[in-house]
């Protein structure tokens, strides 16, 4: 049986290589978002503890530090811990990045207990009863060396939950729940 012999042209085969490299590009960018590595900082204003942590890494979160965060966002007042959502702690990571720091964030509330808030929000029409600080998806923080009006706009940018300002208190609120800033 003849077969005809295939002839390539130089032209071909780049076009060829070109499509070839246009069909990879996505399989080649999921491959290296999943080595990344995000890492946040912490340093807790009430109890003086500081924490660096990679929290995600080769594609996951890293359960051992989400532990770790965990404890050092826990309710100062009563000592509870409980899980912190880590959409939050990619939303922080995020800010931290888009301000070009790598300061430690200033934690002024992370998770709240139950009694905590009730005992906050009975003393201040600040403070929601249905806060988003007791299911571990809702932060207070600063961020040393920024001006808050800057972290608070870039938050706002972002559109990845809600921001809060507190100019007077020096910190910003922001969490995971809808979009919308006060």
């Amino acid at each position: 049986m003849f077969k005809p012999k295939a002839k390539v042209s130089r032209r071909g085969l780049l076009q060829f290589g070109g499509a070839l490299a246009l069909s990879l590009t996505p399989l080649a960018r999921a491959e290296a978002a999943k080595s990344l590595e995000r890492s946040i900082s912490f340093h807790n204003l009430h109890t003086g503890e500081n924490l660096t942590r990679t929290y995600w890494a080769a594609g996951t979160y890293v359960p051992e530090s989400l532990t770790e965060i965990d404890a050092i966002l826990r309710d100062w007042r009563t000592g509870d811990v409980h899980p912190m959502e880590p959409q939050l702690l990619d939303f922080l990571h995020d800010l931290r990045q888009a301000m070009d720091s790598n300061e430690a964030f200033h934690v002024i509330s992370g998770y709240r207990s139950p009694k905590t808030n009730a005992k906050l929000a009975s003393a201040s029409n600040g403070v929601a009863k249905k806060s988003l600080h007791m299911r571990g998806m809702a932060i207070d923080v600063s961020l040393p060396k920024r001006e808050l009006a800057d972290l608070r706009q870039t938050a706002i940018g972002m559109q990845r939950g809600g921001v809060g300002f507190y100019p007077k208190s020096g910190f910003i609120h922001v969490d995971i729940g809808g979009v919308r800033n006060w």
